[in-house]
């Protein structure tokens, strides 16, 4: 992917990308505060705060109006490492995208009124999402069951609903100033735009915004697991789940690449492993999944799946254990391998085709470092090897590094 790259005076980093294919053009803004680095008293912060981002701003007082006759549309996430927000308009109209979200990030409105109502929106989130759900509140469990001292162990919404129910006014505009800046942000412009006039607009719209002192990162590491961990929780669930994950590489690390397509050739599809034999032969689940966190910091390799009527946990577990041995003591096939290869390769491709996700991809690969990694990607999955699966299964996926969560039916409906 070709871009440009600019560096204003206040840290704020700007990549443009220019796409003539499309009349629209994609804003990404990538602010370097996630999950991870709240305050373990103070955790959600940073997922509120996506909500509080559209609350308005000092001189705007609604985000969502102006972009919506504008012909724009929006929308923003949080996860554990990163909050990203993103918008496309027509590029006749861009300026408003600019006008919009050089102001927020400025200053917002703050005000007990709109952190109250935000803070309600939170609340409600958290009760639908992860209690009136069945298996809602599987990462609940999980996370702080494989994880003891990272702040990996406690999720986005937070480690208790009762940090965001006690936020007060002043907590959050600490929060704000002192992660919500230009020297702490990534934006990104895909789309019909020469990079000169993004250039210009961000100098206009963002230069101004003054650089603020941001808290040093300092994040604890998690120590190495060396005991099977194991949780059993009786919920009103439709049927048994377990949910497997074990401790595995970072970001940047050899074992991403590896454990991503083993994943693939477990559960990726209906001709994949796990389902084939623990769904359509054996009838032991339901439905089975295999998948990585992707986390900056070392992450999780995760297998999870709700079990068939009358299957046992204990079934459902040791089937899975099974097919991991199966995977260390029978190398798969280069066939086998070249398959889920293939897979990732076009699904990278079609994520860099429209402008939105090649805005949020530069984003994403600055954050990580470098936009160039971009054209790296490809070449690293396709470097993998069967012998790299087969000896990362073994050095991964033991017993010591594991943690086992199972949902069992409490009998309510």
């Amino acid at each position: 992917m070709e871009y440009t790259r600019y560096l204003l005076d206040n840290g704020l980093r700007v990549l443009v990308n220019s796409d003539y294919n499309s009349p629209m053009v994609a804003m990404n803004i990538l602010y370097d505060i996630g999950a991870r680095d709240e305050d373990p008293s103070l955790t959600g912060f940073a997922h509120l705060f996506e909500h509080l981002m559209f609350g308005g701003s000092a001189n705007i007082p609604d985000f969502d109006s102006p972009l919506q006759m504008a012909g724009g549309e929006n929308n923003a996430y949080t996860n554990n490492d990163y909050t990203d927000y993103h918008l496309t308009l027509p590029f006749q109209n861009l300026e408003t995208g600019f006008w919009l979200e050089s102001d927020r990030m400025n200053e917002l409105a703050f005000s007990q009124d709109s952190l109250d109502v935000q803070r309600k929106v939170v609340i409600e989130e958290y009760r639908q999402r992860y209690l009136n759900q069945p298996y809602g509140d599987a990462w609940l469990y999980l996370k702080p069951l494989a994880y003891k001292v990272h702040p990996y162990l406690w999720s986005t919404i937070g480690k208790e609903i009762s940090h965001i129910e006690n936020a007060r006014l002043s907590d959050v505009k600490k929060f704000f100033y002192g992660n919500y800046a230009p020297n702490n942000a990534i934006l990104t412009l895909s789309g019909s735009i020469k990079p000169e006039e993004a250039h210009e607009l961000a100098k206009k719209w963002f230069g101004p915004i003054p650089s603020r002192e941001i808290k040093i990162r300092n994040i604890p590491q998690e120590p190495v697991q060396t005991d099977y961990r194991y949780l059993e929780v009786q919920r009103p669930v439709p049927s048994p789940a377990v949910y497997i994950a074990w401790h595995m590489g970072d970001r940047f690390s050899r074992e991403y690449y590896i454990l991503d397509l083993l994943s693939d050739i477990l559960s990726n599809g209906m001709s994949a492993r796990l389902f084939l034999r623990l769904v359509k032969d054996r009838q032991l689940f339901s439905d089975i999944d295999a998948y990585i966190t992707g986390d900056r910091d070392p992450g999780l390799f995760v297998i999870s799946g709700r079990l068939a009527s009358g299957i046992a946990a204990e079934s459902g577990i040791k089937a899975i254990h099974e097919e991991i041995a199966r995977i260390i003591s029978e190398p798969i096939a280069e066939r086998e391998l070249n398959k889920v290869k293939n897979r990732a390769e076009s699904q990278f491709l079609f994520s860099n085709m429209n402008v939105q996700n090649k805005a949020m991809n530069l984003a994403y690969f600055e954050w990580l470092g470098n936009a160039d990694m971009i054209g790296c990607e490809m070449d690293l999955i396709r470097s993998v090897t069967v012998a790299e699966i087969k000896a990362t299964a073994e050095n991964v996926l033991r017993e010591t590094n594991c943690s086992c969560l199972v949902y069992i039916n409490n009998g309510e409906k």
